[in-house]
């Protein structure tokens, strides 16, 4: 579905004692880029904000006043988007993914939008998606009626249109960072066993700049086999080898997850026969 994504990062970050929030990093990642991989798929992306350094091109607006409020933003924002169905998202939320976006991208193709309704059942107007027509022309009579966007809540706007409440797919997808221990909760929730794998994969793939399906399963059985069956060192060698071996492939038109399969059943089984070789060569000698 064809979006355009806004995204607002021009708060004063107060509760933080004004520091740039949407710069601080959860997991090794600023919360801005963390945002900007889960809309990755946006035609285009309007920052509401100063310039500060992004993972991915993205376009720049200003709200009028600077410091006016999100529904200033977000008519910043607007203003650069043609999109008919838009993204609209704040810049600190650590854990959204992009599984839950395309879940309120789908909810919006009735009525004036989607947005998000968190665990404790509030709207989340900042993790939202909504038809652009109605949007505009609401914030038109709103300008109209107040003289001014400064100041007011996005409520004032969201309570006017027909959205639909969408639940979260991820349970912390509208988890935001507003206080130091929000900050320090999300830095822990990375860190949680059972999950550390999939965030550190997640991250590794966005700094550098990959996109592709990790069987984790499937490479970590990789590197036992390789560090029992030859040496430990080779685990890491070996799975760096199957990365290269995927990309080549994928390079001559071979579908990538499918080519990091086929290399790393081909190298888990020479790791078998060369364990094997050993058991064997090991078992000779002892009868020997």
């Amino acid at each position: 579905m064809s979006y355009d994504a806004i995204v607002l990062a021009g708060g004063a970050g107060r509760r933080l004692g004004g520091v740039d929030k949407p710069a601080l990093q959860v997991g090794g990642r600023a919360l801005l880029d963390r945002v900007l991989d889960a809309c990755a798929d946006a035609r285009s992306t309007v920052v509401v904000g100063g310039r500060r350094a992004t993972a991915r091109r993205v376009e720049w607006a200003r709200e009028d006043p600077p410091g006016g409020g999100p529904l200033a933003a977000l008519d910043a924002g607007l203003r650069r988007s043609t999109a008919p169905l838009v993204l609209v998202l704040s810049a600190d939320l650590p854990f959204l993914d992009r599984g839950t976006v395309g879940t309120l991208l789908e909810a919006a193709g009735h009525g004036d939008g989607a947005l998000l309704r968190d665990a404790d059942g509030r709207d989340q107007p900042l993790v939202a998606a909504y038809r652009t027509e109605p949007l505009r022309r609401e914030i038109a009579l709103l300008a109209t009626e107040h003289g001014s966007l400064g100041g007011l809540s996005l409520r004032a706007l969201t309570g006017e249109l027909d959205l639909a409440r969408v639940a979260a797919t991820a349970p912390l997808a509208s988890f935001d960072c507003d206080t130091w221990d929000d900050l320090a909760a999300a830095r822990a929730r990375i860190r949680e066993h059972g999950t550390v794998l999939d965030q550190w994969i997640t991250a590794v793939k966005a700094e550098l700049g990959i996109d592709l399906p990790v069987d984790t399963k499937t490479l970590l059985d990789l590197a036992r086999d390789a560090a029992h069956g030859v040496a430990r060192p080779a685990a890491p060698l070996t799975t760096f080898l199957v990365g290269y071996a995927a990309a080549h492939a994928e390079a001559t038109g071979a579908d990538p997850a499918q080519a990091v399969a086929e290399a790393s059943r081909k190298a888990a089984d020479l790791a078998l026969r060369w364990a094997a070789e050993a058991e064997a060569d090991a078992e000779q000698n002892g009868s020997g």
